[in-house]
C-alpha cells in the first residue's frame, strides 16, 4: 500500500502499518495461519466483531485526550470505512465498527496524521493507559497526572516487554483520592500525592473486574514519579515471565499476585525488585511539560443565548456542569446515549470546542466527553448550540446515565442485548423516577457479558448476560450484581452476585430496588450502604418472586432489541488474545523474535535487543517441549521444564544450566558487548531447535512411509 509522505507519520508508525498490510497478504495467500495472523492484528487494534467479514477497529487515546482535528479526523475515517459511528469506551478509547480487514492500514495512516495510533489497542499488550477525565481541572488534585499518564503510554508503546505476555494488561492515573478512575481494579493503579515538597503515587496492582472480581494491593503509600516507570517495568518482566500462559482466564496478573492462585504479593515484588537489577536505568524522569498548556477560546458571546425550557437548563448546570480549580472557567460533561456518536454531530462539536472552550477534550469511563476551559458568559450559548445537535442531554453520570458495553451489537461474547436494557432502564427512571435525575452516587452498568466491559461489577447496580434454560427453549437472562464502586472516601468495592432474573423482567427488578431503598433508607444514606447493611440475602428475597418461572410469558424468550425468540450465540472471544500450538508456527515466532532482536542491535537499542533474544530463546524451548507433549503454562515453567527434559537428558546440548543461561540478562547491565552476546547465544540455540526438530519431522515422515508399505 502507499503511505502518505508526511513527516506526521513516524518511521516506527509506518513500518507498523506496511508490516500490518504485509501481514494481511500473506494470510489471505494462505501463508500465515488464521490463529497466528489473528495474534498479530489483535496488537495492531483489529479486532474480530461477531458478523463475519468486517473487524472493530479500537483506536488507543491515553486517558482520553483529543483534539478537535483528531476528532474531526475520526468523524471522516468512520465514514470512509464504516457506518459513520464513533463509539466512545469504559477504556476512553474510540471504536469502529463494519471494517474491512482490508481497509485497516489505510484506516490507521489516516490516523496517524494526527497523532493517533492502533499500535497495542488490543491482544496481549499493554493497553491503554486511562486517566481521570478531569485531570488539570481537577479541584482536589494535588498535581495535573496527564504528562505522567503520557509517558508512561510513550514508554511501554512498542516496548519488547510488552508484546507477547499471557494477557493483557491494564493502567490508571486517578487525579485525586477520590479515584475516579477506578484505579482499584485494575492491573496497575496511581494515585497523586506529595511527600515533604515531592510528587509520586501511591501504587496499587493486582485489581481486576470480570468472572472473579479482586480489589487491587496496595504496594507503595508513596512512589516518587521518577520510579514509576521502571517499577512498572520489572512488574512487567515479572509477569510475562511467571503468568499463566496456557488457561487464558487464569493468565491476568490478580491471579498471579493471589497468594492461593499464584505466587503471592509478598513473592511478586520480591522477583520485581531482583528484576530491576537487569533495566537500563533505575529511574525516569517524565516529561511534564509533554502535554503542552492548553489556551481557552478569546471568545465571549454578547448577552444570553435564547434558552426554551428554563428548568433543564437549570438541570444541565446541575448535572453536567462544574467549576474548574481555574475559577474563571467551566468543564461541560456531555452525555452520550451508549457511548455514541455519528460522524456529523462529532465534526460540528469539534466547532463548538474551537469556539467555546479549550482545545482538549477528553473521553470518560463512563462513555461521555468533557469539555474544557468554557468562560460562564459562553455557558447559555454553548448549552443552546449542543441542544441543536442533540448533545445537551441532562443527567450525566448520574443514575440515568447507564453504561453499557456493546454486547450482542458487535461482540462475539455477548450473551444478551446491553445496550436494549440499557436504553429501557433510562427510559424507566426519567418517566417514573425523574426526581433522582440528579442522584450521582447511585450508577448502573450493564455487560452483555460476565467480562465486565461495561464494568458492572463496579455498579452500584450492575447486570451481565446470562441465560435460563427452560425446557426446550432458552430465556434471556442478566445476572443482578449490587454494591460496587468507589465510596465518598475513595474506597472501591467489588459488586455481589444476587440473582438471575429474564431480561424483561429487568425493569421492574430495578423499580423493587429504588422503590426498597427510597422507602427503606434511612435520610441521606449512601446506596452502597444501605446494600451493606442489610445485606445480600435481603436483596435475594426481595427480588426473588420476579425469578419465578412458573409462568412465562411468550415475549420473555425474546430479547431487548430483537424480534426473535433468543438462541444463545456465543462465539470465541477475542479480549484475551489466542493461543496455538503449531510447532513450525512457534518456531517460526521464534525466529521473528530473533530478527526483532536483530534489528534492534543494529540501532544500537541494547535492552530492546536483548529481550527480543530472551523471548525468542523462551518460545524456540516451548515449540520443543510442546513437540513431547509437555505443557507450558509460564514462562519460568518453560526455562526450568526445558531444563529437566532437554538439557539433563541430553537431547539438545546447549548448556549445563539453561535456566541461567536465559536469565542472565537479569543480573547483567544491558550494555552492548553482553547485548551481542546474548543475541548470538540466541541465533545458535534456535539453529540447534531447527535442526532437532528437522530431525525429528524426518524420523516422523520415514515412520510413516514404513507403515504405509507394511499395511
Amino acid at each position: 500500500m502507499n503511505i502518505p509522505t508526511t513527516k506526521s507519520i513516524s518511521k516506527q508508525a509506518r513500518k507498523d502499518i506496511l508490516e500490518l498490510d504485509r501481514k494481511i497478504n500473506e494470510f489471505k495467500s494462505g501463508k500465515t495461519p488464521e490463529e497466528r495472523f489473528k495474534a498479530f492484528r489483535l496488537t495492531r487494534g483489529v479486532y474480530g466483531q461477531r458478523q463475519l467479514g468486517v473487524q472493530m477497529i479500537r483506536i488507543k487515546i491515553p486517558f482520553g485526550k483529543l483534539t478537535a482535528r483528531q476528532l474531526v479526523r475520526i468523524a471522516d475515517i468512520s465514514e470512509k470505512y464504516t457506518n459513520g459511528n464513533l463509539h466512545t469506551t469504559t477504556r476512553q478509547n474510540i471504536q469502529l465498527h463494519y471494517v474491512k480487514v482490508d481497509d485497516s492500514p489505510g484506516l490507521w495512516a489516516d490516523l496517524e496524521e494526527v497523532g493517533l495510533t492502533l499500535r497495542e489497542a488490543c491482544g496481549n499488550t499493554v493497553r491503554n493507559v486511562t486517566g481521570s477525565a478531569y485531570a488539570g481541572i481537577d479541584p482536589n488534585e494535588p498535581f495535573d497526572i496527564s504528562p505522567y499518564a503520557q509517558g508512561l503510554f510513550e514508554y511501554f508503546l512498542r516496548n519488547p516487554v510488552c508484546q507477547d505476555m499471557g494477557r493483557k494488561i491494564k493502567s490508571a492515573f486517578s487525579s485525586s483520592e477520590q479515584d475516579s478512575a477506578f484505579t482499584y481494579f485494575h492491573d496497575f493503579g496511581f494515585i497523586p500525592r506529595i511527600k515533604d515538597g515531592q510528587r509520586g503515587f501511591k501504587v496499587v496492582v493486582g485489581g481486576g473486574l470480570g468472572a472473579q472480581s479482586f480489589i487491587a494491593h496496595t504496594v507503595y503509600e508513596f512512589l516518587p514519579t521518577n520510579r514509576i516507570i521502571p517499577f512498572k517495568e520489572a512488574a512487567l518482566r515479572v509477569f510475562d515471565r511467571y503468568g499463566e500462559r496456557e488457561k487464558r482466564m487464569k493468565a491476568r496478573m490478580k491471579f498471579l499476585v493471589d497468594e492461593k492462585r499464584g505466587i503471592g504479593l509478598a513473592k511478586f515484588l520480591e522477583l520485581t525488585e531482583e528484576e530491576m537489577k537487569g533495566l537500563s536505568v533505575q529511574t525516569v524522569e517524565i516529561n511534564t511539560d509533554s502535554i503542552a498548556e492548553v489556551k481557552p477560546s478569546e471568545f465571549k458571546a454578547e448577552g444570553e443565548a435564547t434558552i426554551d425550557n428554563l428548568d433543564e437548563y437549570q438541570l444541565w448546570l446541575k448535572t453536567n456542569v462544574f467549576q474548574q480549580k481555574q475559577s474563571d472557567f467551566y468543564a461541560v460533561n456531555l452525555k452520550l446515549e451508549l457511548g455514541n456518536i455519528k460522524a456529523p454531530e462529532a465534526r460540528a462539536l469539534a466547532d463548538l470546542v474551537t469556539k467555546y472552550a479549550a482545545d482538549d477534550i477528553r473521553v470518560t469511563v463512563n462513555q461521555g466527553f468533557v469539555l474544557r476551559y468554557v468562560r460562564p458568559e459562553n455557558l447559555t450559548h454553548l448549552y443552546h448550540d449542543l441542544k441543536q445537535l442533540g448533545l445537551a442531554d441532562t443527567g450525566f453520570d448520574t443514575i440515568a446515565d447507564i453504561t453499557a458495553c456493546p454486547g450482542t451489537d458487535t461482540c462475539n461474547l455477548g450473551v444478551t442485548n446491553s445496550t436494549g436494557a440499557a436504553q429501557q432502564l433510562e427510559k424507566l427512571i426519567r418517566e417514573e423516577y425523574p426526581h433522582l435525575l440528579t442522584e450521582s452516587d447511585i450508577k448502573i452498568k450493564i455487560s452483555g457479558c460476565m467480562n465486565s466491559c461495561g464494568q458492572h461489577m463496579a455498579a452500584s447496580i450492575g447486570f451481565h448476560g446470562s441465560s435460563i434454560k427452560r425446557g426446550p427453549l432458552v430465556i434471556p437472562a442478566l445476572q443482578v450484581v449490587l454494591g460496587g464502586g468507589v465510596d465518598v472516601n475513595g474506597k472501591g468495592f467489588i459488586a455481589e452476585k444476587v440473582i438471575k432474573l429474564p431480561t424483561k423482567r429487568i425493569p421492574q427488578a430495578l423499580r423493587f430496588l429504588l422503590d426498597d431503598y427510597l422507602n427503606n433508607a434511612a435520610e441521606g444514606a449512601y446506596f452502597n450502604d444501605y446494600v451493606s447493611s442489610q445485606g445480600k440475602h435481603y436483596f435475594y428475597d426481595l427480588l426473588k418472586p420476579l425469578a419465578d418461572l412458573s409462568a412465562v410469558e411468550d415475549f420473555e424468550y425474546v430479547d431487548w432489541g430483537h424480534s426473535e425468540k433468543f438462541v444463545p450465540e456465543i462465539g470465541v472471544g477475542e479480549c484475551a488474545g489466542i493461543s496455538y500450538d503449531m510447532i513450525g508456527t512457534i518456531i517460526a515466532d521464534a525466529q521473528e523474535k530473533l530478527e526483532f532482536a536483530q534489528e534492534a542491535h543494529s540501532q544500537q537499542l541494547w535492552k530492546e535487543a536483548i529481550y527480543n533474544a530472551y523471548t525468542a530463546l523462551v518460545v524456540g524451548a516451548k515449540a520443543m517441549l510442546l513437540s513431547d507433549d509437555i505443557r507450558c503454562n509460564t514462562h519460568i515453567g518453560i526455562i526450568r521444564d526445558f531444563d529437566e527434559h532437554f538439557i539433563q537428558k541430553g537431547k539438545l546440548a546447549v548448556t549445563d544450566n539453561f535456566e541461567s543461561y536465559v536469565l542472565e540478562f537479569n543480573s547483567q547491565p544491558p550494555a552492548e558487548a553482553f547485548a551481542t552476546d546474548y543475541l548470538e547465544r540466541a541465533g545458535s540455540f534456535l539453529k540447534k531447535v531447527k535442526s532437532f526438530r528437522g530431525a525429528a519431522l524426518s524420523e516422523a515422515e520415514k515412520m510413516v512411509v514404513n507403515s504405509y508399505y507394511k499395511a
